[in-house]
């Protein structure tokens, strides 16, 4: 975590006018400043920025706050990530926690991303091979597509501008076998991916030769971890926010025609399906998903594991599929923009596309098969809200050629996720596993002091912790709007609060055991009033 004293330090040198001139064109009235409102569409200037008492508002829309608050609301950052980026902004340098290694520096990438920039304008076939794929200079340089050349040149520029090769195997750049240094990116296109706040933090690269991966993504690193991040996210951000709708593709190639075609919200997936891990960057700004697939087997089979995840954790999104061999990235090459379009704007709904594909997998012709495909509908319908399970019915009665009155769905141990209820509802408890969830940095930090038999959700804690986020309860913890994470600012404060009350809890189960003597009592409750003592001075 970054420490609490950094974060003071960096407040203490941001200037609102200066954030917020990053961003939008102020301009002075009298002891203030003023502008358009970012937040709202409007005429009149109604934003006013005061220089005095470091704060915005806007007496349109309402949105105000400090400079922390401006960068999370622009960017759709969270409190850590506005953090960071203001820190970069300000050439400030942030200091973490003691239970966490300083932040990676990613400037050996930043380094390289350059010299493979460079590198691509002498690299005949790589520039043949995007022109054939229709790709316009202009997305070259907007998305900063480069060149990976030989491992002994890579490794010379490595060495000629000092950079250290311990640090460039830390960030996936490079690998060691037996002592011996080697490039992980050879003769291969270049695509930087970047993080939500715009920081480089890896690299895919496409072979151009004969090598049998088509394909390869930087390694998991401290900053890459492909499971929550979407390609160009950090381009179409802001275009996504505006208009409420985000295109998930399967590639580099597709997301940059698409980009190039005026489709400016389109993103992509590193190598790897849609997962649970990706959900809380799709969720920022509430925009329809919309999934834009390829329709071979593997395609098909992403697009119906995407559907269920989706569609159980009540996210409103669809499905387009590209039968004929064809792509996004080829429909635009081939000047189809009006059939794109008109693809884009008639999706498939997750709940039709996962029924219409789980049922395609039986023999209705066959009874018992067909009684098969019933149960098997019904058991997901059952992760959908009660209200899509009955607005469904009809259909999977269409589907399966059967009076909808055959279709009872009834209670079982797959309880719908909507449906889960925390017994007792410990609000303080939960939302500490949420913070675990929603922040799995701090499962690292903080996991140590824990052990599952504190917790009255022992399972739920636990499988949150072991990131088994596909679990209907882990699921139902993430959409309970009741329930919040706490910040990151008070976590620390809020796990010596739980720990302080696990030990008087165990202090009180010891006073009235009845299977311990006198002594062993005296013995532990003693130690575990000498840890409260401790707690309580912030000591762990």
């Amino acid at each position: 975590m970054i420490s609490q004293n950094s974060i003071d330090q960096l407040k203490n040198n941001l200037d609102i006018i200066d954030t917020v001139s990053n961003y939008i064109e102020l301009k002075k009235t009298g002891a203030n400043y003023k502008a358009p409102c970012p937040f709202h569409d409007e005429k009149s200037p109604s934003f006013v920025v005061s220089p005095s008492k470091q704060i915005y508002h806007c007496f349109g829309c309402g949105a105000g706050g400090d400079s922390i608050k401006f960068v999370m609301e622009y960017e759709k950052l969270n409190y850590p990530e506005s953090i960071e980026k203001l820190a970069d902004l300000n050439n400030f340098t942030l200091t973490y926690s003691e239970n966490r290694t300083q932040k990676q520096s990613n400037k050996p990438l930043e380094q390289i991303q350059h010299w493979y920039k460079r590198n691509l304008e002498f690299q005949g076939n790589a520039k043949q091979y995007l022109e054939n794929r229709g790709i316009f200079h202009a997305s070259i340089e907007k998305f900063g597509i480069g060149y990976a050349p030989s491992n002994q040149n890579t490794l010379h520029f490595l060495r000629q501008n000092f950079i250290s090769l311990n640090d460039t195997n830390d960030l996936g750049i490079t690998g060691e076998d037996n002592g011996n240094y080697f490039s992980r990116f050879i003769d291969r296109i270049q695509f930087p991916i970047y993080s939500a706040n715009g920081g480089i933090i890896g690299f895919g690269g496409r072979t151009i030769g004969n090598h049998p991966a088509k394909y390869i993504n930087s390694p998991q690193t401290t900053l890459f971890n492909k499971s929550r991040i979407l390609y160009a996210y950090n381009v179409a951000k802001e275009h996504i926010y505006k208009k409420k709708r985000i295109i998930i593709t399967e590639g580099y190639l597709d997301v940059i025609m698409l980009h190039q075609a005026g489709f400016n919200t389109a993103v992509a997936t590193l190598g790897t399906a849609l997962t649970s891990d990706h959900l809380p960057l799709l969720r920022r700004g509430s925009p329809y998903i919309l999934m834009a697939y390829d329709g071979d087997n593997a395609g098909k089979q992403a697009a119906l594991k995407a559907s269920k995840l989706l569609s159980a954790s009540g996210v409103d999104a669809g499905v387009v599929i590209f039968d004929g061999g064809l792509d996004p990235a080829d429909m635009v090459k081939n000047n189809q923009i009006n059939e794109l379009e008109n693809l884009f704007r008639h999706p498939k709904p997750v709940v039709n596309y996962t029924l219409e594909e789980i049922i395609k997998n039986f023999n209705l012709h066959n009874p018992k098969e067909k009684e098969n495909a019933l149960h098997e509908a019904l058991k997901y319908l059952r992760t959908l809200s009660p209200l899509l399970q009955e607005e469904y019915k009809p259909l999977l009665s269409v589907l399966l050629n059967i009076n909808s009155g055959l279709i009872k769905i009834t209670k079982s141990k797959n309880t719908p996720i909507h449906k889960i209820s925390f017994s007792t509802k410990n609000y303080g408890e939960l939302s500490l596993i949420k913070s675990f969830l929603e922040h799995p940095e701090l499962i690292q930090d903080y996991s140590a002091y824990l052990k599952g038999s504190m917790f009255i959700y022992q399972e739920l804690y636990l499988d949150v912790v072991h990131r088994n986020i596909n679990k209907p309860t882990v699921q139902a913890l993430m959409i309970d709007e009741d329930i919040i994470a706490f910040s990151l600012d008070n976590f620390k404060q809020e796990i010596l609060t739980f720990l302080i009350y696990d030990t008087n809890k165990k202090i009180k189960m010891i006073q009235g055991s009845e299977k311990m003597s006198f002594e062993e009592k005296t013995f532990k409750i003693r130690k575990y009033r000498n840890k409260l003592l401790n707690l309580k001075r912030g000591i762990w």
